[in-house]
């Protein structure tokens, strides 16, 4: 113990031995101060645990709680830290409350110990009693081996904590720094995950362990670093420039959401309407051709603002958070710049877990469909296309809150069924007369319809195009769609804004009484 952490124990007890109220503030008051003392060196460049709860915070908003809870089992002072390597409180962001969590890595590395992982549970169960969301700034080396089983129960202990809450207050995980093995799942089940490119890391089992059993060499960035966990197993939601990127992220996501499943979403001022005469020029006339769906989207939302969910994971298919006159939306989009905008196993599970989430907190659902079908394929089909594809029906046919479709251009076979659909619950169903709802593309269904006729023809390729033709002025429209009402209107491009807005009035008060169950059984 260092001598000044000595002479502050020496008044703390001679302070305690006394019942003068002078006295005993002054102890508390030496109590507080070491409790808040910083414990241990930081890694360069980072904020403390409560320097980040401050960025994140309203200023001056923070209620500490658990500041004196000490590390376990009882012993030298000197590894018994105040707080056991974590901070926890409530604020307000926005002046809206939440609940936040803020491992301590220069305590015990931010390991989690029995008192650190009580506190983080306590929290919890506050967030769930008040209906207010979850904030947990991890930066931590995971279970405290020192304290054995009992830092291994608070885990799962935590991880309940987090299914408990799940769907009834949003939970937001912020990767400061490693988060391995049994602290990786907590985040894993969290609503989203925001890393920091560079200096987050997320995984089961590290490099060394890995070769050790494997023999496999790797890093510990292409293991499980910011950037992989965004583009290639699709673990996080967000990759943040730095810690104050990361934060102001957080804050940015808190505008969109409300605090609890039972509240609305805010309503904030409604922003710009944008022009939406681009809109008729948005698609391009060749079918081939591709175009960028979020130019069509920001012509649509306010201000023509999107926050994008998983923007670097599975980019065939855009999920963002936008408003609409001022209220929140969900939106789900074809991407045509990526792979056409086709459905694989990586959009679908990607799309299925917004929209889910998207239900689950009352934040109405708009989506923009072209599509040429889910991805065929050998790798596709025995990587679980079938079940794992299914995932996003289920999601959109589970939904109750309000659900607008607008098929933009290609809506083909299960492609079209999938993506917001009359046949999956959706309320309101609009088409641009650039709309081809059918079962595939004309050249497919000539090719397949009428392949006997071309093998006699003189001229199959002069054959081939008139049944093309033909078929893209019968089946290749919307109108077939919207004479059996499966399109409630075929709108002009530049309309669609005003559509759009008028659906989501109309459908503010809509109930969808689901029948009793203890919860559906979707593929997992």
């Amino acid at each position: 113990m260092t001598t000044e952490a000595t002479t502050s124990e020496a008044r703390e007890t001679g302070a305690h031995g006394s019942d003068r109220t002078a006295d005993r503030i002054t102890e508390l008051e030496h109590r507080r101060a070491r409790a808040v003392a910083a414990e241990g060196p930081r890694r360069r460049g980072e904020f403390t645990a409560r320097e980040r709860i401050g960025l994140l915070l309203d200023a001056g908003s923070f209620a500490e709680t658990g500041l004196f809870v000490r590390a376990r089992p009882a012993g030298d002072d000197a590894r018994r830290p105040y707080g056991d390597g974590v901070v926890t409180g409530h604020g307000t962001v926005d002046g809206r409350p939440v609940c936040v969590f803020a491992q301590d890595s220069a305590v015990f590395g931010g390991s989690m110990g029995e008192a650190f992982g009580e506190k983080t549970v306590a929290l919890m169960e506050l967030a769930l009693k008040t209906g207010c969301p979850v904030i947990g700034l991890n930066d931590g080396g995971g279970a405290r081996i020192q304290e054995g089983v009992a830092s291994l129960a608070l885990y799962a202990e935590l991880v309940r904590r987090n299914v408990k809450a799940s769907g009834v207050i949003p939970q937001i995980s912020v990767v400061l720094g490693p988060c391995a093995g049994g602290a990786a799942y907590s985040p894993a089940i969290t609503d989203f995950t925001v890393m920091v490119d560079g200096a987050s890391h997320m995984f089961v089992t590290g490099p060394d362990v890995i070769e050790a059993v494997t023999g496999e060499r790797t890093t510990a960035e292409d293991l499980g670093g910011a950037r992989t966990s965004n583009t290639v197993n699709g673990n996080a939601h967000f990759l943040a420039a730095d810690e104050r990127d990361a934060i102001d992220t957080v804050r940015d996501l808190l505008s969109y959401l409300p605090a609890n499943n039972l509240q609305e979403p805010p309503r904030h001022a409604p922003g710009a309407a944008p022009d939406g005469r681009r809109l008729d020029r948005v698609v391009p006339d060749r079918l081939e051709q591709a175009y960028d769906m979020r130019d069509l989207l920001r012509e649509v939302v306010d201000d023509g603002e999107l926050l994008e969910v998983q923007e670097l994971f599975a980019p065939n298919i855009i999920c963002a958070l936008a408003r609409v006159e001022g209220c929140s939306v969900g939106v789900v989009a074809n991407q045509p710049l990526h792979a056409a905008g086709v459905l694989d196993i990586d959009a679908s599970e990607k799309a299925a877990r917004f929209v889910r989430f998207c239900d689950a907190f009352g934040v109405p659902l708009l989506t923009f469909a072209d599509v040429p079908g889910y991805l065929s394929g050998v790798r596709q089909e025995q990587g679980g296309i079938i079940r794992r594809g299914a995932k996003l029906l289920y999601a959109y046919a589970e939904a109750t809150v309000p659900k607008v479709t607008v098929v933009v251009r290609k809506a083909y076979g299960g492609g079209y069924a999938v993506m917001g659909s009359k046949h999956l619950g959706a309320d309101i169903n609009l088409a641009w007369p650039t709309a081809r709802i059918a079962v595939m593309g004309a050249e497919g269904a000539v090719g397949l319809l009428h392949r006997r006729e071309l093998a006699a023809a003189d001229d199959p390729e002069a054959l081939r195009a008139r049944l093309v033709a033909a078929y893209r002025s019968t089946h290749g429209t919307p109108y077939p769609a919207a004479e059996r009402g499966y399109v409630d209107a075929v709108i002009a491009p530049r309309e669609t804004r005003a559509h759009v807005c008028r659906a989501l009035r109309a459908l503010r008060g809509k109930r969808a009484p689901m029948p009793e169950r203890r919860h559906g059984n979707i593929p997992l």
